[in-house]
């Protein structure tokens, strides 16, 4: 009879330094996790360009929801003197049990207008608001519960028509580019054919390289990232600006229900990467590189803007105590004044007492004092009588 082998279990001494060995850091990323997911997540995003591009459509379109129910189009009148204004919505969306506080701030009336050279402006104030409310909050004595409203990422609108960036476009960019995470985008660019929409892209990257704008730049892969998510981050990279379509509208073609626009010469799919980069906006937005702008937005927008505050306070302090001096100096200089006035004052009395005693002693002798000096102490000069 063939004997069988079975595994020798270990033993209790083994056991023993197996479990000496485990200390129990291993658990510490489930432990942030649990903690981040039960806190929830904050993001922020900004959607700036003319009316009618279809940003309020995109961002529907991005989040499944509708933010912009009662959203009325302007008419010609209005837009003449028309100034930009900031409008800021949150809302809570949830995934699979991960909570996300989503602020969208929209920039209504910006381009509108016939003057736009200062549009950036108010836009530029909001931001350095929130970095400025933010610095108070952490620089306060409770820290706690600080909300965060700090502006992550910027998507800019670039109309279809025309051949690159234009002035407002390029202004803007150089204005907010090292205080916010801008991401071009190519509004409705189911107007354009595919070689116009490559020539367009290829235009603004030109623009904005001439003109030695910041935006957003994708981080490099880790070495021990597989060839898949490498693959796709090349295509991230490569596709910007982003072409991209909105659709509020689901159509069924052949029994397959999707969001699109159709036309009388076919049907635009808003999630066919042949069709537009929605798709790949979204992904990089939310799926891939969300974490990473509110990391830049930290570590270098803010770090920056902090900086800078504490610069100026630093000099403010320095002017504060230069001023301080200067009237402790020129205090000591009018209190040495007083003394040596005080100190004549008091020499003058003196002179008039030993005057006045020796009047008394010639009177006693009988003998009249051939001169007499009469010496009054609020004067500085004697006045000789003869």
């Amino acid at each position: 009879m063939k004997e069988v082998a079975f595994p020798k279990l270990p033993s209790p001494v083994d056991q023993v330094q197996n479990a000496q060995e485990f200390i129990g850091f291993a658990t510490l990323p489930e432990q942030v996790h649990r903690k981040s997911v039960k806190r929830g997540f904050d993001f922020t995003l900004m959607v700036v360009g003319e009316s009618g591009l279809g940003k309020s459509t995109l961002i529907n379109s991005l989040f499944l929801t509708d933010l912009y129910k009662d959203r009325k189009v302007p008419t010609g009148e209005s837009l003449v003197e028309k100034t930009v204004t900031i409008e800021k919505k949150t809302i809570e969306i949830e995934e699979r049990g991960v909570k996300l506080r989503l602020t969208v701030v929209d920039t209504p009336g910006f381009g509108d207008a016939v003057n736009c050279e200062e549009g950036w402006k108010t836009v530029e104030r909001y931001v350095d608001e929130q970095f400025n409310k933010f610095f108070q909050d952490e620089s306060g004595l409770n820290r706690k519960n600080i909300q965060d409203h700090r502006v992550h990422c910027c998507l800019y609108f670039v109309p279809p028509y025309g051949h690159g960036l234009r002035q407002m476009d390029v202004e803007f960019m150089r204005r907010l580019h090292r205080k916010v995470n801008i991401v071009p985008v190519i509004a409705k660019s189911d107007t354009l054919t595919k070689p116009e929409i490559n020539k367009l892209k290829s235009n603004i990257m030109n623009d904005i390289e001439t003109h030695k704008i910041k935006i957003y730049q994708f981080p490099e892969c880790d070495s021990d990232e597989d060839e898949d998510f490498k693959q796709q981050d090349r295509e991230l990279k490569a596709s910007i600006p982003f072409a991209v379509i909105g659709s509020n509208c689901v159509i069924e073609v052949a029994g397959k229900k999707m969001r699109g626009r159709q036309y009388p010469w076919g049907i635009v799919e808003v999630e066919n990467t042949a069709h537009c980069d929605f798709v790949k906006l979204r992904t990089m937005l939310i799926s891939t590189h969300m974490q990473d702008m509110k990391e830049v937005t930290q570590d270098i927008h803010y770090e920056n803007f902090r900086a800078q505050c504490i610069s100026q306070m630093q000099v403010a302090l320095k002017e504060r105590n230069k001023l301080k001096r200067e009237s402790a100096a020129n205090f000591d200089t009018v209190g040495d004044a007083d003394r040596l006035l005080q100190q004549k004052d008091e020499e003058i009395r003196r002179m008039q007492e030993m005057l006045n005693q020796m009047q008394e002693k010639l009177k006693e002798s009988g003998k009249e004092p051939a001169v007499s000096l009469a010496l009054d102490p609020g004067k500085r000069d004697s006045v000789v009588n003869v």
